[in-house]
């Protein structure tokens, strides 16, 4: 069996020959800059649309092997952002910070409150609401996989900044403290029981409540982040709120099995989308009313857009439609896709690389 480090090692070459970390001048993002402290080493991509007034934001985190541009391309946050009036924020990581890009989700330095990268998130956050319109009280958080298991950190860490928050085949909080127990918990293997994972949620802030109103987003067939995790997290949520077992609400949307529960005055509290057959990524949609993002590896068209679904959830959507023709933007030094072909011959290869090198270590079927 090849040894993590080695598997890792091929994973970082995998990026350096596709590029997947790099990207163009230009593009609809523009840079976070001087926004404080910054000790996870982080940097900042932003979108904000012109005269919106006071609006919510939406902090978005990518996947490994991705970057804020790539992520933003594949899931249609900012261009959803520019036609409905709110702001995007897109931390990335680099890869002297991890030799794959993925964001730290499974270290303590990294996942404590007031430390590392959870800390330079909170600083870019404080930094958008600083600089802009932003409402405080409208703060949501999404991520896939890596991101996805950041998402669980920061839900956890800074409970109190978000209204809500979107897992995309992530993790639970405080599930692994290395890199093995991180890829054993991906297996679905070692987790704690629910109450240990509401404690640890507790644990992270020593906050009492109201909690995010989370929403999680798993493929049945991802080989990558098992769907046990999924179950993890909805019950470390279901068990911090005291929410019931089973759900108040099971229903189809977009032919996909949908849960939801509730808390006792109706409102949503939790809710999981379980999507059929998908692999390891983001559901998107590339047809039809809710068509959001651009298909390309790990931005999965399954004929669900989990963006527009997420950003309906927490209310995005609700204002007047804004008239854009296209969102661009000649922002110095903001990375790009320049066309959607190019993003996905940029990450053509990535996918089965990591995958062979995965299966290699054995840690993938």
């Amino acid at each position: 069996m090849r040894s993590i480090s080695d598997t890792i090692a091929r994973l970082n070459a995998a990026n350096m020959r596709s590029g997947a970390m790099g990207g163009a001048s230009g593009g609809p993002l523009a840079p976070l800059t001087d926004f404080g402290s910054n000790p996870g080493a982080l940097t900042g991509w932003t979108y904000v649309p012109k005269d919106s007034g006071e609006m919510p934001l939406v902090v978005v985190l990518h996947g490994c092997t991705q970057n804020a541009a790539g992520y933003d391309r594949g899931s249609g946050w900012s261009a959803l952002a520019g036609r409905f009036g709110f702001a995007v924020l897109l931390p990335e990581q680099s890869r002297s910070n991890n030799p794959n890009g993925c964001f730290n989700w499974f270290s303590a330095e990294d996942t404590t409150r007031d430390k590392g990268e959870v800390a330079s998130i909170r600083q870019m956050i404080a930094k958008m609401v600083s600089d802009h319109a932003i409402d405080p009280a409208r703060i949501h958080i999404t991520g896939l996989s890596a991101g996805g298991a950041m998402t669980s950190a920061m839900l956890a860490t800074y409970p109190e900044v978000f209204a809500g928050g979107a897992i995309v085949a992530g993790l639970p909080h405080g599930s692994a403290t290395s890199v093995p127990q991180a890829f054993d918990r991906m297996r679905g293997h070692g987790h704690v029981g629910d109450d240990a994972g509401a404690a640890a949620v507790r644990a992270a802030s020593g906050h009492a409540g109201p909690w995010p109103v989370v929403s999680v987003w798993q493929g049945s067939a991802d080989a990558t982040v098992n769907a046990v995790n999924a179950d993890r997290i909805v019950g470390q949520w279901r068990t911090l709120q005291g929410l019931p077992e089973l759900p108040d609400v099971e229903d189809r949307v977009d032919g996909q099995r949908h849960r939801v529960w509730t808390d006792a005055n109706g409102a949503v509290r939790l809710e999981v989308y379980d999507i059929a057959g998908m692999g390891h990524g983001t559901p998107i949609a590339t047809t039809g009313d809710t068509a959001s993002g651009t298909a390309m590896p790990y931005m999965l068209d399954v004929g669900i857009s989990s963006t527009w679904h997420i950003a309906k959830r927490w209310g995005l959507l609700d204002g007047e439609e804004r008239a854009v023709s296209s969102v661009t933007s000649d922002a110095a030094g903001a990375p790009q896709w320049a066309t959607p072909d190019a993003a996905a011959d940029q990450f053509s290869n990535v996918q089965a690389t990591i995958e062979n090198a995965l299966r290699s270590a054995g840690l993938m079927r």
